[in-house]
């Protein structure tokens, strides 16, 4: 999985980076605000006609030309290549309320398959299916309901998820396939001035229905395509990648295998590589504004200063390591408890002539409370700040095999050692 192709499939920033569509955009929010406050009370009345008429080409057309007034502008095209035999249409997934859109054209059920029933989900226009505890239980449903006469047919998105519907649609789930034969293929694209075309990977759907009342309008552009069946000795996964290669031709897009479990990995690393605000460290000192940075030869100093300390508390730890735990922590007592805790094992420094042929081998660095100093000159924590040097420099002492006995424990804990009192 490309990390450049699954960036182009998502939007992560609503709002436009050229400084001219921003400021029009700024311009325009008082005019935004006041549609939005218009249409949701259109939208109110929207939903009361929807549900106080019925299934029928009189509704449909009533709601459709009531949800224009609500910015959602709904254009198909080939619309007689849509066959009313066929039990199951397979559209590319781009907002939210597809589903509806598709529903704005013809009747179809869109089955809930992730969120709970209730009033929501009947709200949405979704289908309940009722008490579901596995995969294959829901698709048997969904197969028994297809089978059955006089039933709608089911509108089923097989991307499992959203994208952005510019550059390549997720790879197509198997399970959908495998309950009918025959389905048609319905290729969307959506248009929305001034933000992001469509929605934010993790939006939840009442906001990205605010946006869609406060933007001028939303273009949704409905194809339908031919029917496809599937071949003799052609499988589930077959069958569904060649209808995605299909929609991809259609909308001029990539046919990736980038599957929704991609999706949430990638998003999980967008937030987790933003730099962290929120971690409380009372060890570390405050960073300083951009305005006040020391320059480069500097801070180098500073590091390498505070490097040598920690080198002395943790002499088998590797230079580079302590290096570069400091650039984040910016403390030494904070980097020291960082290697303590840490669970890595780093390469071992040589520190002369009979450990050299040591370095290349990975064992946990470090020594014992033993090796740090004499038992006989370590004295009692003070309880206030030391007034003369010697008794800093004893606390201090202490401090050290306190962690060299803490880092000891560890390792012997984590690797079920016996206790060795000649280590």
């Amino acid at each position: 999985m490309e990390t450049r192709g699954i960036e182009q499939m998502f939007d992560f920033q609503r709002l436009p980076n050229d400084g001219l569509v921003l400021l029009l955009l700024l311009l325009y929010s008082p005019v935004g605000l006041c549609l939005m406050l218009i249409r949701i009370f259109v939208g109110a009345h929207v939903f009361l006609v929807s549900c106080a008429l019925p299934d029928s080409l009189a509704r449909r057309f009533i709601v459709r030309i009531m949800s224009s007034v609500l910015g959602m502008h709904v254009r198909q095209k080939s619309p007689r290549l849509r066959d009313k035999s066929t039990k199951l249409y397979i559209c590319n997934h781009v907002t939210q309320f597809d589903h509806n859109i598709v529903n704005l054209l013809t009747s179809c059920n869109t089955p809930m398959l992730e969120a709970s029933a209730g009033f929501v989900c009947w709200a949405r226009g979704f289908m309940e299916l009722g008490a579901i505890s596995s995969q294959d239980e829901m698709e048997e449903s969904l197969r028994r309901y297809s089978s059955s006469p006089g039933t709608l047919p089911l509108l089923l998105f097989p991307e499992e998820d959203t994208t952005n519907g510019r550059a390549g649609l997720l790879k197509f789930s198997s399970w959908p396939f495998s309950l009918t034969d025959s389905i048609q293929p319905v290729a969307l694209q959506v248009k929305r001035p001034f933000l992001a075309l469509v929605i934010t990977p993790d939006a939840f759907w009442l906001t990205e229905l605010m946006w869609t009342f406060f933007v001028p309008f939303t273009v949704y552009q409905v194809r339908w395509l031919p029917p496809v069946s599937r071949q003799d000795g052609e499988s589930s996964q077959e069958f569904a990648n060649k209808v995605q290669e299909i929609l991809a031709a259609e909308l001029s897009l990539v046919s990736t295998q980038i599957t929704k479990a991609d999706k949430a990995e990638h998003i999980k690393r967008k937030r987790h590589s933003a730099p962290p605000t929120t971690t409380l460290n009372l060890g570390a000192r405050p960073r300083p504004p951009p305005f006040m940075v020391r320059s480069s030869g500097a801070e180098e100093r500073r590091i390498s200063k505070m490097a040598q300390q920690v080198k002395e508390v943790l002499p088998d730890i590797p230079l580079r390591i302590i290096t570069r735990d400091l650039a984040q922590t910016n403390c030494v007592d904070t980097t020291i408890t960082n290697l303590l805790e840490s669970t890595e094992e780093f390469p071992v420094e040589a520190t002369g002539g009979a450990t050299a042929g040591a370095t290349s081998e990975l064992r946990p660095a470090w020594r014992s409370p033993s090796s740090a100093a004499p038992a006989s000159t370590i004295k009692p924590a003070a309880n206030c700040f030391g007034k003369s040097p010697v008794d800093r420099h004893m606390s201090l002492q202490e401090r050290k095999d306190a962690l060299y006995a803490y880092a000891r424990r560890r390792y012997v804990e984590k690797h079920g050692l016996e206790q060795d009192n000649n280590l």
